[in-house]
């Protein structure tokens, strides 16, 4: 596996030492079940927001609990942490295993937290924890027709 993909008690004195040398943390979570466009310009457009990226990947345990169609995910957590950690615009991964991200997003600490721009920003979780620190919280417009749920429904149709 990727030296990219770390366990939360790894991946905070590594961010910790990061910001001592003034780096911009950036985070952003989500399952990424199947990889597609969608996806990577996303990670792309939100590594330019700071200087190190930080993704939050659900666990197989977590997509579950949060209702997605049946037989999801499609792809393990720890190969789609090993893939997402394959990219260029991606720092770091850390799989995390509660239904949201707010016990990572209080450890990570970030200076900018990312969600796609079908998240309004009052329900972003995690964004009292940013602010409070005077971290900023943004919004990137999804790829029209890029989805995972689009991409199975193409392949039963099939």
């Amino acid at each position: 596996m990727s030296t990219k993909v770390l366990t939360m008690g790894e991946l905070v004195p590594v961010l910790q030492r990061a910001r001592a040398s003034n780096k911009r943390v950036v985070f952003t979570n989500g399952c990424f079940d199947l990889m597609h466009v969608g996806h990577t310009r996303y990670l792309a457009e939100a590594k330019q927001l700071g200087d190190l990226l930080v993704v939050g990947v659900n666990s197989d345990d977590s997509v579950r609990a949060l209702n997605k169609a049946p037989g999801r995910p499609v792809v393990q957590d720890a190969h789609r942490a090993e893939v997402l950690a394959a990219l260029e615009s991606v720092d770091y991964v850390v799989v995390f295993s509660e239904p949201d991200p707010l016990n990572l997003i209080t450890a990570v600490q970030p200076d900018v937290l990312v969600k796609g721009g079908d998240w309004p920003l009052d329900r972003i979780v995690g964004r009292d924890v940013v602010e409070r620190r005077g971290g900023v919280v943004k919004t990137i417009p999804l790829v029209p027709g890029a989805s995972t749920t689009s991409i199975i429904q193409r392949i039963r149709s099939i």
